[in-house]
């Protein structure tokens, strides 16, 4: 059985994605059904600063930047979608950078 996450106003959802080369994370509240935050390795913030780093690393700097983002915002908890993918790797990454600077599963 599978159990769907739901996000909320209070505590909206981290929704990761990863395909092979880039990853992308956006923060929606489901109520809504509206996109907060968004951050990738594609956002032309992180273009420059990501070039030639390893996918994990990369991974972890799109976590800051979402996390930057979302405290910005007022955003402070989250629920994590990791959207039934095992938590390693670049998963893991990006959660321990959102984690980093502040941001609560």
């Amino acid at each position: 059985m599978i159990k769907k996450i739901f996000g909320t106003g209070d505590r909206p959802r981290l929704n990761v994605y990863r395909s092979l080369k880039n990853i992308y994370a956006q923060i929606i509240d489901d109520e809504k059904r509206h996109v907060l935050v968004s951050a990738s390795s594609l956002s032309g913030e992180l273009k420059d600063k990501i070039q030639k780093k390893p996918k994990t690393e990369c991974a972890k700097d799109v976590g800051i930047l979402l996390a930057k983002k979302a405290l910005q915002k007022d955003i402070k908890k989250v629920v994590f979608d990791r959207g039934g993918r095992k938590y390693h790797g670049r998963l893991k990454a990006l959660a321990e950078g959102a984690r980093s600077v502040g941001l609560v599963f």
